[in-house]
């Protein structure tokens, strides 16, 4: 596939890359689980559990014929204390925007649930960025599988070797190898930073300015918009 100077999409993740969330999610949980089983999980556990978003984790955790009602109580949590827990990583708005301003097709695509994913963009503000939000209510097939990288291609009318996938995790790099799109891994909130530098990834950035220093670049039309070539 021949590579262009300038990328045509760019797909992000949620959680650990646009923003830091992870001490919601883990108190978001903990409430439910201290309400109705009187205990708490440790955050390795609650990462456990996910994969499928968060209904599939209640359903593990309280069973099938609770998971309505504590994800009601869950989401009502998340929301109110979102602006206390969470926040859009510093700099990350700047990239949005410089992405916009050149005409920059833009996704999410997040293993997060479609309501905690709309709570998360509407608080912070960031939703207009976006073209498309694809969350793990919108796939069969779960990251790492590409499902939802090849729904932003369709729906947006991209092709691969001008599309990037934007994550901190493991399950992003296969995601994005299994659709054929370019890679940028961001480290600055990873859990898995270690496995991520080890993949092979070449694009790697370890801080935001960084990041948001070869977007302005591929932009500008410096360089190959397919990373994993760059």
């Amino acid at each position: 596939m021949a590579h262009r100077d300038r990328p045509a999409c760019m797909v992000f993740d949620m959680d650990g890359t646009l923003t830091h969330t992870n001490d919601l999610i883990f108190a978001s949980f903990n409430h439910v689980a201290r309400k109705r089983l009187g205990r708490e999980f440790s955050p390795a556990e609650i990462i456990g559990f996910f994969g499928p978003p968060e209904e599939g984790a209640v359903e593990k955790i309280f069973g099938k014929e609770h998971v309505d009602d504590i994800m009601d109580e869950l989401c009502s949590f998340y929301r109110a204390e979102h602006r206390v827990r969470a926040f859009l990583h510093p700099g990350m708005e700047d990239v949005l925007r410089l992405l916009k301003q050149h005409d920059v097709k833009m996704a999410v695509f997040t293993g997060k649930g479609r309501r905690t994913a709309a709570i998360t963009l509407d608080v912070l503000q960031i939703d207009g960025y976006f073209d498309l939000v694809i969350t793990g209510n919108d796939v069969l097939r779960h990251k790492p599988d590409p499902e939802g990288l090849f729904r932003v291609l369709h729906d947006l009318g991209v092709a691969p070797d001008r599309t990037v996938m934007v994550g901190d995790s493991m399950a992003d790099v296969r995601a994005s190898r299994g659709a054929g799109v370019g890679m940028a891994a961001v480290l600055w909130d990873s859990y898995e930073r270690d496995r991520v530098r080890e993949s092979g990834v070449e694009c790697l950035f370890e801080t935001v300015p960084e990041f948001f220093a070869w977007c302005r670049e591929r932009v500008n039309g410096a360089g190959p918009a397919h990373p994993a070539t760059s």
